[in-house]
C-alpha cells in the first residue's frame, strides 16, 4: 500500500513539474513573440517612439492576446491574427507613446 502511494506522489509531482516547465515555456514564448508584434508595430509607424523595450514587449504580447482572442472569435487563418496584432501593437504604441508625451510635457 505505502508503494502506491509513494507511486502516486512521483507520478502527481512529475505532473506538476511537467506542467510548470510547460507553463515556462509559454511564457517565454509569448514574451519573444510580443517583442516582435510591438517591434513590427513601430516599425509600421512613421518617425521615433520614445518608448522603452519593455513597454514595447508588454505592448506587443497586450496586442498578441487580443489578436490572438479575435481570430478565434472570428475563426480566421494565423496571417490574419498577425497582421491584427501587429496593427493593435502600433495603436498600442500611438497611444502610450502619445501619453508619455503629454506627461512629459505636463
Amino acid at each position: 500500500m505505502s508503494i502506491v502511494v509513494i507511486l502516486l506522489i512521483v507520478i502527481l509531482g512529475l505532473l506538476l513539474a511537467g506542467s510548470l516547465i510547460g507553463l515556462a515555456f509559454s511564457l517565454l514564448w509569448l514574451a519573444v513573440t510580443g517583442l516582435v508584434i510591438g517591434a513590427l508595430g513601430r516599425l509600421v509607424l512613421p518617425g521615433r517612439q520614445e518608448i522603452s523595450l519593455l513597454a514595447t514587449a508588454l505592448i506587443g504580447i497586450a496586442a498578441s492576446l487580443v489578436g490572438g482572442i479575435l481570430a478565434n472569435l472570428f475563426d480566421v487563418g494565423w496571417l490574419i491574427q498577425f497582421l491584427v496584432a501587429v496593427a493593435l501593437a502600433a495603436v498600442g504604441v500611438t497611444l502610450f507613446s502619445s501619453s508619455e508625451q503629454r506627461r512629459r510635457l505636463a
